[in-house]
């Protein structure tokens, strides 16, 4: 007995469809397209300021104390000394690297923008933890380094070059123990605020040396 033949099959791999570029369904595809990599350049854009915001934070969190707080003036000298001149040994390298009559760089370029934008914030009003605060202190201890919704959790502060002596509340804090606060500090800050002024005198804190550990420049 013959053996039976295999059926073959008769299915054939489809073709991909082609829509004319000005068909309705060419229009449908081309929009979905479009939002595909609007949600992807957002998604990049929101991880890229995820990341900055890190570095900040983690800028801060170093900056924390042994023990205790920190002084506004010392909030102030961390900012002015430490924060705005963290680019500048790569800047110089960057000049000095730059022949005579030649363009600057990408990287200087870039690295003069960061400076000059951070030099403006810091005049007209830059909202950091604050490290003046021994409940928000505390919190931020327990940072992982990672997680940015945490800082929502910390009270802020926002400082200006131009009024070193004076800082304002700007974000109270999301975590349930400064908000059970919130009544009591208002108390003791208005003892000690102008009556006509909005900007807040922060009481002297217990000074303690601040020690800096940072692995490289943040970018």
């Amino acid at each position: 007995m013959a053996p039976s033949k295999t059926p073959q099959s008769n299915s054939r791999p489809k073709k991909e469809k082609v829509f004319h570029p000005d068909s309705r369904k060419a229009g449908q595809l081309s929009r979905v397209q479009l939002r595909k990599a609007k949600l992807a350049d957002a998604a990049s854009k929101r991880t890229k300021k995820h990341s900055a915001q890190a570095d900040v934070y983690g800028f801060f969190y170093h900056a924390i104390p042994p023990e205790g707080t920190l002084s506004l003036e010392e909030m102030h000298s961390i900012i002015s000394n430490v924060w705005l001149t963290r680019h500048d040994d790569e800047l110089e390298q960057e000049r000095a690297a730059r022949r005579k009559g030649r363009p600057k760089s990408t990287r200087e370029s870039k690295l003069e923008e960061i400076k000059l934008r951070e030099s403006e914030q810091y005049r007209t009003g830059m909202d950091v933890p604050d490290l003046t605060h021994e409940a928000t202190v505390q919190l931020f201890r327990k940072w992982d380094q990672t997680e940015v919704a945490y800082i929502q959790l910390l009270r802020f502060i926002r400082i200006s070059s131009v009024d070193s002596m004076t800082a304002v509340v700007s974000k109270q804090g999301e975590h349930y123990s400064l908000k059970q606060s919130v009544t009591a500090q208002a108390i003791s800050e208005a003892m000690v605020a102008d009556h006509d002024d909005t900007l807040l005198v922060e009481p002297p804190s217990r000074f303690a040396s601040t020690m800096m550990m940072m692995d490289g420049p943040l970018s």
